[in-house]
């Protein structure tokens, strides 16, 4: 919290400050939004801030796509932006009184999907929204895996078959281009390929948040349709999650092997805790595998690492003995996340048949409205 500038005078409601970007924000908010709804749902003061920071970002057109944001804006952004609306819908969050969270939800869907993009390589959503972004003729993982898992969270909550289509495409589409790799006993997910190799040549790197995206979203799928390519999906996913652990210790291993992890690296274990516990709720049958095997000694690295600068900063390497000297805001929310995923990964994501709000809906949501 002493990073938000929203409640700071001066400060933008909705942001973090220098050094740390808007998806950072909506990174946090899904997080805090499972802290409210098992920690701190007496605490008004936290909730309103919670709830007046996620209102204050929608947008002219409720897309989210704050004009502040015109200069920085990705689908991958976007996306993470969606993850937190949606983990607002299946915990019940307090809706606002003009939209929904899931009518913001399906009006982000919407305006990412009528992205998608095929004049080259087949397919597949861009990283960047604006032309004038670096990143604009690369096609990604994290963006299109963002799709992928508010497709199918949606379907799983509404059970709209328009958006397990979308499901299947982005997920087909990643197979034929290569960026799920299922060649090898272990499936890898490499990081993007750029339009001018027509997607043929893969960016090779590894990100723990991509994994966790992919692996919830399958789990998801499984959930809802009982498929065994979802099943299976899962499996390989969690198998392949491995990479990301030194022993049972979570660690960020591309960047953290090299001693060089940026502030947007060294947030990714965030995400990645959050499909974790999503999946073992999900998927009761990997459940003790992956809190016993991997969330349990990772929380509890995590937080002894929390024991810097008046016993409250949490550092990076988790695997340290006390706090490593590092600090930022990834650090905190990495250790949040972790710890929150021993809770999370015990509670199924509500739909509207186990008590969710389903109120203020629309599957057109965001289609009458540019997207960019």
């Amino acid at each position: 919290m002493d990073y938000y500038e929203g409640i700071k005078y001066g400060g933008t409601v909705g942001m973090f400050g220098f050094p740390y970007y808007w998806w950072h924000a909506g990174e946090v908010f899904g997080g805090w939004v499972d802290y409210w709804a098992f920690c701190a749902k007496d605490n008004e003061t936290f909730s309103q801030i919670l709830f007046d920071a996620m209102y204050a970002q929608r947008g002219e057109f409720n897309n989210y796509m704050p004009e502040n944001q015109t200069v920085t804006e990705g689908n991958d952004d976007q996306g993470v932006w969606g993850l937190a609306l949606m983990q607002a819908v299946e915990r019940n969050f307090t809706n606002p009184e003009d939209h929904s969270w899931l009518f913001f939800t399906q009006a982000l869907f919407n305006t990412m999907n009528n992205r998608w993009n095929t004049s080259a390589c087949g397919g597949g959503l861009k990283w960047q929204i604006f032309t004038y972004l670096n990143g604009y003729y690369y096609k990604n993982s994290i963006s299109n895996g963002s799709l992928f898992l508010l497709a199918a969270r949606l379907y799983r909550f509404t059970g709209e078959k328009f958006y397990l289509d979308v499901a299947e495409k982005v997920w087909e589409w990643m197979l034929v281009i290569g960026l799920i790799d299922t060649s090898d006993v272990v499936w890898h997910l490499h990081d993007g390929a750029t339009e001018g190799t027509n997607c043929t040549q893969l960016t090779s790197w590894q990100w723990s948040y991509t994994y966790g995206i992919f692996l919830s979203g399958s789990a998801y799928l499984y959930n809802a349709t009982g498929e065994r390519k979802w099943k299976e999906a899962t499996l390989k996913f969690a198998n392949a999650s491995s990479y990301f652990f030194n022993g049972t210790i979570m660690t960020e291993t591309t960047c953290s092997t090299v001693g060089r992890c940026n502030n947007d690296q060294r947030s990714f274990r965030s995400l990645f805790s959050r499909g974790l516990g999503l999946t073992a709720a999900l998927i009761p049958q990997i459940r003790k595998r992956i809190l016993n095997g991997w969330l349990k000694p990772s929380a509890k690295a995590a937080a002894q690492s929390c024991s810097g600068d008046g016993r409250s900063t949490c550092g990076y390497n988790w695997a340290a003995d006390g706090w490593d000297g590092k600090w930022g805001l990834g650090e905190q929310m990495g250790a949040l996340e972790v710890i929150m995923s021993l809770i999370t990964s015990k509670v199924v994501p509500l739909t509207p048949d186990t008590g969710a709000y389903n109120v203020g809906g629309d599957v057109n949501a965001g289609n009458d409205t540019a997207t960019v």
